[in-house]
């Protein structure tokens, strides 16, 4: 039986990502804006595209290229002109993941490549509190997000102060702290994790208990996982949380023998219907390895496209729901985030400074 308790709001509070601020970033006064590149479609465009073309067309129809191309052109030109990269989470969409990102993965992953970069500017095409990340890791570095309303409710779901109070009500605690949190809630923690290593993460402190942040869900399946006993938290990610349990049964009855992976942060009910349960570098890998002929993947469905355009003799089943913050990351917005370097992420050094030591400790564990 796992250890666990459950503490915190259930709602999720408004989101705290900044609404965005129409003046020039510092990086636009510091590197100057670009020229805005022709955006025609033409023979020059097509040829020169087309072989990126040919790594989505079992997922993107032909009859939409004409419209991404022209942009999927002008970043690729532009990013080397600025001497940026473009670091793109699993959940983007097939033009981007697969069209203009230097780097996909999940959001370790991402973590990981954002120390490694020596590009002098990064695009962060995901979240908000991943754009915070690649810049807690990178103080020098510009880091810009192309849409700051990409915000998150598992980042939305716990405050700074609310960490504070849970070290007074559980002193000597150590406190782990998802990577979907905003830089103040990772600065007051003392670790932070992925999906992809929270039960590692847990088990590396060597303590008894441990208060896990923010995801209810994901530190339920951490304490089926381990005998540290787990006190949670109740925030959610709004794409997960709407699966259930009765749908994926309705999924195996019409489809038999369909394989279901699933992503940590579904409720318990869906994991336990679940084949298997992993991160969505975990999933990404288990498709891999298996090649199921037929899988669903229990998570944002952008994702089944990436796989899909990998995978073409993979059937993907899509349960799908659609994180309306990563969709605000778009092929136009990426663009104008490269003309005129915006929207550029800023974190308070003090914050950063106490963040980044949680994101470093995760980034540094030995696998």
């Amino acid at each position: 039986m796992p250890l666990l308790e459950t503490l915190g709001p259930v709602t999720a509070r408004k989101s705290q990502v900044a609404p965005a601020v129409d003046r020039p970033s510092a990086a636009a006064r510091r590197y100057g804006i670009a020229p805005m590149p022709s955006l025609e479609w033409n023979e020059a465009v097509a040829s020169e595209t087309a072989q990126l073309y040919e790594r989505i067309k079992t997922v993107v129809p032909a009859v939409e290229w004409p419209v991404f191309a022209p942009y999927v052109k002008a970043i690729n030109a532009l990013k080397r002109e600025r001497n940026a990269v473009i670091l793109a989470h699993n959940y983007q969409t097939p033009e981007i993941y697969n069209c203009v990102a230097d780097f996909v993965g999940d959001s370790l992953q991402l973590a990981r490549e954002a120390t490694k970069v020596k590009a002098g500017i990064i695009v962060q095409c995901g979240v908000h509190f991943m754009a915070e990340t690649s810049k807690i890791l990178n103080p020098e570095k510009t880091v810009l997000i192309p849409d700051l309303r990409a915000g998150c409710s598992l980042a939305a779901s716990i405050t700074a102060d609310d960490v504070r109070l849970l070290r007074e009500r559980f002193p000597g605690v150590p406190i782990v702290t998802y990577v979907n949190t905003s830089a103040e809630v990772k600065a007051e923690s003392d670790i932070c994790c992925t999906s992809s290593n929270a039960v590692q993460v847990v088990e590396s402190l060597g303590a008894d208990r441990v208060i896990f942040l923010p995801d209810e869900y994901l530190a339920r399946y951490v304490a089926t996982q381990t005998k540290v006993k787990i006190i949670a938290w109740k925030g959610h990610c709004e794409v997960h949380e709407r699966f259930t349990a009765d749908e994926l049964r309705l999924y195996r009855e019409s489809e038999p023998g369909v394989q279901i992976i699933a992503h940590p942060e579904c409720p318990p009910d869906v994991l336990a219907e679940a084949d298997f349960t992993g991160s969505t570098s975990g999933m990404i890998n288990w498709v891999r390895a298996h090649k199921p002929k037929r899988v669903i993947m229990v998570t944002e469905c952008s994702m089944a496209d990436n796989v899909q355009a990998e995978l073409p003799e993979v059937k993907f089943v899509r349960p799908c729901n659609l994180c309306p913050h990563m969709k605000r990351i778009t092929l136009p917005k990426i663009l104008d985030s490269l003309v005129y370097l915006k929207e550029e992420v800023v974190i308070d050094p003090l914050i950063a400074e106490k963040a980044r030591r949680a994101v470093e400790r995760m980034v540094n564990l030995k696998n």
